[in-house]
């Protein structure tokens, strides 16, 4: 395809998108040869690529415009918008072009845009995923180790004196252990902004609940997402 625009509409720019969890196409471009990354994001199967071909790199270190890496978290929030807005059910992959027109949208202005997006390779069961990691790429959902003391009412003091007003708890994991003054509970976090979360964090301390925050502990927060 972009041989065929190189040679019948060569004003015609090709601009590539790519996942900052499989950027392959960048890495190599850095190394100036076609490069294997070690790991690779999985959640767009469609552009997770480890190795591209030796044919495609060749080709597009040169052939390329422009070309853009893209969070996957930005990618659920395209797929629930262009749903929610647009009644279309878009794939991970095909929200990639999606995404581009906004972060272009000052230098595409007042010209021809053809945007490919697909849909036949989305599971309906994966919008769970897809929602959670949206509230996670927004700032909006947290996850915590939260400190409760083993007594009456510390449930309550917690709702009541932490949380804000349209703060939202949706996970909660807790074992009482009868012979401790303190446990620990996993806590998830929904907010209504992202400036929420700062206040929050002040009245956990505040009130002496906050014990670790897990958004920012990779490896125990991939054991909750």
């Amino acid at each position: 395809m972009g041989s065929v625009f190189r040679d019948l509409s060569p004003e015609t720019k090709i601009i590539g998108v790519e996942l900052t969890g499989a950027s392959s196409l960048t890495v190599s471009l850095r190394n100036n040869k076609n490069t294997e990354l070690e790991n690779v994001e999985n959640f767009v199967d469609g552009a997770s690529v480890r190795l591209m071909g030796d044919g495609n790199f060749e080709y597009w270190k040169n052939g390329l415009d422009e070309f853009l890496t893209i969070d996957e978290g930005l990618i659920c929030l395209t797929i629930l918008k262009v749903y929610n807005e647009n009644a279309l059910v878009v794939e991970p992959a095909g929200a990639l072009s999606i995404i581009a027109l906004e972060l272009l949208e000052e230098k595409i202005k007042g010209k021809n845009i053809v945007c490919l997006v697909s849909g036949g390779n989305n599971d309906i069961t994966r919008m769970e995923e897809i929602k959670e990691r949206a509230l996670l790429y927004e700032g909006l959902k947290h996850y915590f180790l939260v400190k409760f003391p083993q007594r009456p009412g510390a449930l309550k003091e917690f709702v009541v004196s932490v949380l804000g007003d349209t703060d939202d708890i949706v996970h909660v994991q807790y074992t009482k252990k009868n012979q401790r003054s303190m446990t620990t509970a996993l806590v998830g976090i929904v907010l209504k902004s992202k400036s929420d979360f700062k206040p929050l964090i002040s009245r956990m301390e505040a009130f002496g609940f906050l014990g670790e925050y897990l958004n920012d502990n990779e490896q125990l927060f991939e054991c909750i997402t």
